[in-house]
């Protein structure tokens, strides 16, 4: 066998192993993800206490952290955020064509589509995920969870089905503030920002903002959530290394979530909305 042949036979044998390695992974994590959806009937019947502690504790936070760290409040300022962006954007973009009267439309379309359930998503990921991952990778590493099961506690339905359920029930009144709390700062923003008539705004607004809109973004945001709550539970569970595995995996579980945020949002709006968008603007 000559040289070169003896150099490639190494790479090529690593190569086969980062991809085994890789399609290990995903399986492993499509049966995680099957298990913890399974149990969620297990985890209603048999853990109800703990799920309406996880509903309380995600949606408004604990104690002090109630006024800064829930996720409502950190959903809440992020999009308002958000929807003044829109306002601005929408304005001046339409001012520079001089159809600025058609900010409203520009927010009855944007808002509910895109920025409401993107930015519930990510803020359940970075509050409600991110600290799932956390806690569930600190019980792993001071093996709390063997002992979960020592005592004959199904671990995945006390600790994952029910986490999942809880960010799906979270989620809905999170968007449905996140949908108001869009609109609501779009449209101050561009009365009193930049002193359009509110009832140009909101003629044009309600004449474009179709109810079947608010009702696929739910059912988008919903499904964001529970993949969101999956990757997260799924990375606490399997973290390893002690606090620094801990922390590597809260990061890994992020990162995951908000590329399966994002891709949920683009793939959810070929399928609804198409090339044309759904509406017809003539006149």
């Amino acid at each position: 066998m000559s040289a070169p042949a003896r150099l490639r036979l190494p790479r090529l044998t690593r190569t086969a192993h980062t991809v085994a390695e890789g399609w290990n992974r995903i399986g492993e994590q499509t049966a995680f993800y099957i298990k913890a959806v399974g149990e969620i009937g297990e985890a209603v019947g048999k853990y109800r206490v703990e799920l309406l502690r996880l509903i309380a504790q995600m949606s408004l936070g604990v104690g002090a952290l109630a006024l800064i760290g829930g996720a409502a409040m950190v959903v809440s300022f992020i999009v308002m955020n958000a929807g003044a962006l829109v306002g601005i954007v929408g304005f001046t973009q339409l001012s520079d064509v001089g159809i600025e009267a058609l900010t409203g439309f520009f927010a009855a379309y944007i808002n509910p589509r895109l920025v409401a359930p993107l930015i519930t998503a990510v803020g359940l990921a970075a509050t409600v995920g991110a600290g799932a991952t956390a806690q569930i990778g600190a019980m792993r590493i001071n093996e709390e969870i063997d002992a979960l099961e020592v005592m004959g506690v199904r671990s995945v339905a006390y600790l994952v089905s029910t986490r999942v359920l809880a960010g799906v029930i979270v989620v809905v009144p999170l968007f449905c503030l996140s949908a108001i709390l869009t609109n609501v700062t779009s449209r101050v923003v561009v009365r009193y920002g930049y002193g359009q008539s509110v009832g140009v705004y909101d003629h044009y607004f309600t004449t474009f903002l179709q109810p079947t809109d608010m009702i696929w973004a739910l059912v988008q945001v919903t499904l964001q959530g529970a993949v969101i709550m999956l990757v997260h539970t799924y990375y606490g569970f399997t973290a390893s290394g002690g606090p620094a595995g801990v922390g590597e995996a809260t990061g890994r579980a992020v990162r995951t979530s908000l590329i399966v945020a994002t891709l949920v949002t683009m793939v959810a709006g070929m399928i609804l909305y198409g090339r044309s968008g759904n509406f017809h603007l003539s006149g």
